[in-house]
């Protein structure tokens, strides 16, 4: 933000003996950083104000003319070739031996046989930004706008002279995006005292509801509040050079009074203000409401806007007006012609002004202030203000009375502040009497009572929060660098991964040896990716965090499944065409304590798994099996689940380990695989990895190669087809008496000579003690039992 010196110096007592470069100095040590300094008159030397007493045709050249210039003491004969002047005009003269900023100086000199004692200027001669000059004076020679005593020099006559600090505001302080605020932390950080102007409106006549017949908010959630006032009889035209010098090296260019008036008071207390022709408002009634979609508006700056019904537009009874905290509209600008104003003052949802600006691709110093959440208490007092200078540069008289839509009024708060906490934390002794005073010098109504501090907030600064934040306040204003250093004081410890990190590491190891690409995605997903992967709407992975202030809408929800991230990324691998993708994602989930959210949601440590490319659901299962053997974990069941949407029924599994749910794992619905345009069959296992990490047993054994042979016997059964084949296994290890070393499954045949509803299944089992050799009576005698238990607990018989 650009800040003029001399503009700071009216509400604030500056000392003489403080230069810009100290001032800059301070202010940068208490918070507010100073980038530049930049001086006005930019070396402007010997330039005076003249007078055009004459102008004469040169003889010798057709585009040059003779002017005769009355500048004080004597009047000079200067030649120029400037087409916008005429008799009568007072324009800045440089004398012979003047420097102007471009590195010019001016001497005596001969044009076509005729002498020049001088030159006349132009903006740009004067060091003037053209960008930021009134158009009507952008091309040939600065013709001023009023009547100064010549001679006088141009520097005093417009204001060239002084320096401007430019200011990096913070996106949490609002607030110093205004002269006054800036004039704030000025007065806090020199020990002045704040002087706000007065606002006071002398003269006021008729009534607003005699030229407005209401206004209607229809939606509040994007408009907190809606102020507004009328003036009559304006008079368009330039505005004083006092304003127009203000407005220009605070960076925006004058226009004419009225649009000067509003860009002046937004300046200076931050609050964007708008005017409207009233006579252009259809009905003379203002309806702050959402855009139809596909609605259009041209703006001021020519340009056809079409609008999205989630942005928010000030109508009038037929058609959008302005796109409300960006820009207004060509079809209710302030013209030549206007005689009645509607001043608007509002505040509009951060949000909402953000995204709106964003959609119709145009940011304004307006939408720049709203985007960041601004003081909706300022709203009324700086339309007033507004007011008050179309009255004193005479050309509007105010209407009495005001319309002000304010519902839910923006509220202080009160934060408690312990003084021990705040020297503990800052490391030195300041006294009560002086956390006071700093604290009031910023507007931060304090007072002492029960050893504590009591301190009220203003609505303007909604970045006070803890009392953390009062600390740091104090600690700024009081001087960061008058706290001395100290020497770190404590013990030497150890750094080293917690036990999951730990086995989240050897995890990676082990995906990564199996063939897995590790991903890593946004924790903010968009609220449609759910019905992407057609969760119901009951399911309690829809009651997600939403993110007060997004990306956009993609980004707007954080995540309760890692499975839409997943299978994202392999979705696009497979548009880029990619045969095969296996990958793997570890990362956290959030799940809402209670919603509405007022805590901290829940971090879960997940693992997802995701794969496509010439497998089955045997090549996923034999990874998680992989990964589960190595951490140690072993036992685990997998038991079908038909009742999840995302997955293909009868293709998924729930993972058991005794009482706990590791995960799930299973081939994705084919109407899931529809939604993100894949024609591949994928196949996605997402586990709990902190219920993981807390089954992995990492302790190895040493157990020795056996000493005694090994017996094998096969055994084909004859089962019910719905029977699971860890049923049999189940059975098989039940009934072993510890012989049985190796369960294998070789052979699932379902045919002719199979009874139907049945299936065969054929097993290869091992034999073994590791203490003897067995006989083959001792092996008959566990496997008939094996196969007596079969035929009784299942059903089985023997192909």
């Amino acid at each position: 933000m650009l800040v003029p010196v001399k503009w700071l110096k009216e509400y604030v007592d500056i000392d003489i003996d403080i230069d810009s470069k100290e001032l800059a100095d301070k202010l940068t040590m208490s918070g507010s950083h100073v980038d530049s300094i930049e001086s006005v008159d930019k070396g402007v030397e010997k330039v005076v104000v003249g007078k055009i007493l004459n102008i004469e045709k040169h003889p010798n050249a057709d585009k040059l003319v003779i002017t005769t210039i009355d500048v004080g003491e004597e009047k000079l004969q200067i030649v120029t070739g400037a087409t916008n002047i005429k008799v009568g005009d007072y324009v800045p003269v440089a004398l012979i031996g003047a420097k102007l900023p471009n590195g010019l100086k001016i001497r005596k000199s001969k044009l076509r046989g005729i002498e020049s004692y001088g030159m006349l200027c132009s903006a740009e001669e004067l060091g003037i930004d053209e960008g930021l000059v009134p158009k009507e004076l952008k091309d040939g020679i600065y013709i001023l706008s009023e009547q100064y005593p010549l001679g006088l020099d141009i520097k005093e006559a417009l204001g060239l002279y002084g320096e401007v600090l430019e200011i990096e505001v913070t996106p949490n302080r609002p607030d110093c995006l205004s002269i006054i605020g800036m004039s704030r932390e000025t007065a806090a950080t020199l020990g002045k005292k704040l002087k706000y102007p007065e606002i006071k409106i002398n003269r006021e006549v008729d009534d607003i509801t005699d030229y407005i017949n209401g206004i209607e908010v229809h939606d509040k959630d994007l408009c907190k509040r809606y102020y507004a006032r009328v003036v009559k009889d304006v008079k368009l035209g330039s505005s004083p050079v006092w304003i127009q010098r203000r407005l220009m090296e605070a960076g925006i260019r004058p226009i004419n009074n009225i649009v000067d008036i509003t860009n002046y008071v937004m300046l200076e207390l931050g609050q964007p203000i708008h005017a409207f022709d009233l006579d252009k408002i259809n009905g003379r009634k203002v309806i702050v409401r959402r855009a139809r979609e596909g609605e259009k508006i041209v703006t001021l700056d020519g340009v056809e806007r079409e609008l999205k019904d989630s942005m928010l537009v000030i109508a009038d009874e037929d058609k959008p007006i302005a796109i409300a905290g960006v820009m207004g509209g060509e079809n209710s600008e302030v013209s030549e012609e206007t005689t009645t104003i509607l001043i608007e003052s509002a505040n509009f949802n951060g949000r909402s002004v953000r995204l709106t600006s964003k959609g119709v691709g145009l940011r304004t110093e307006a939408s720049a202030r709203f985007e960041k959440d601004l003081d909706p208490d300022m709203v009324g007092k700086a339309c007033d203000r507004v007011c008050q200078l179309i009255e004193e540069i005479g050309v509007g008289i105010v209407v009495k009375g005001s319309i002000d839509i304010y519902e839910d009024k923006a509220q202080e708060r009160e934060i408690t502040l312990r003084p021990e906490k705040v020297n503990n934390l800052l490391g030195i002794e300041i006294k009560v009497d002086d956390m006071l005073k700093i604290l009031n010098s910023l507007e931060l109504k304090a007072k002492f009572e029960d050893e504590k501090i009591y301190v009220t907030i203003p609505t303007f600064r909604r970045d006070i929060e803890l009392e953390a934040d009062l600390i740091e306040e104090i600690g700024r204003i009081y001087g960061f660098d008058k706290i001395q250093s100290k020497p770190l004081i404590g013990t030497l410890t150890k750094g080293d991964k917690s036990r999951i990190r730990k086995i989240e590491d050897i995890t990676k190891d082990i995906l990564k040896g199996l063939g897995l690409n590790e991903i890593t995605t946004y924790s903010f997903i968009s609220p449609k990716a759910y019905d992407k992967i057609n969760l119901p709407e009951y399911s309690i992975k829809r009651n997600c965090v939403r993110i007060m202030n997004p990306l956009g809408e993609d980004y707007s929800v954080m995540r309760t499944t890692l499975i839409p991230n997943m299978i994202e990324v392999l979705t696009r691998n497979y548009n880029y065409g990619v045969d095969r993708a296996w990958a793997y994602e570890i990362g956290n989930i959030f799940i809402p304590k209670k919603l509405p959210v007022e805590e901290l949601p829940y971090e879960v440590r997940t693992l997802c798994i995701g794969m496509y490319g010439l497998i089955d659901f045997f090549d996923i299962k034999g990874v998680v099996d992989t990964m589960l053997k190595e951490l140690g974990i072993t036992g685990c069941e997998y038991i079908r689940e038909e009742n999840y949407a995302t997955f293909h029924p009868g293709r998924t599994a729930n993972i058991i380990k005794g009482n706990n749910v590791l995960g799930v794992i299973g081939e994705i619905h084919p109407k899931v695989l529809e939604n993100y345009g894949i024609k591949e069959r994928l196949y996605i296992a997402e586990l709990d990895f902190e219920i993981i990490a807390f089954l992995t047993n990492l302790e190895k054994k040493y157990k020795p190669l056996p000493k005694y042979p090994a017996i094998n016997r096969d055994i084909a059964l004859v089962v019910d087809k719905d029977i699971m084949v860890r049923e049999i296994e189940k059975i098989i290890w039940e009934n072993g008496s510890d012989i049985v070393e190796n369960v294998k499954l070789f052979d699932v045949y379902m045919g002719k000579q199979i009874p139907e509803g049945k299936k065969s299944v054929a097993y290869s089992i091992t034999y073994r003690s590791y203490e003897k050799t067995l006989t083959d009576e001792e092996v008959t005698k566990v496997h008939d039992r094996i196969v007596k238990a079969l035929e009784v607990q299942l059903g089985a018989s023997l192909r």
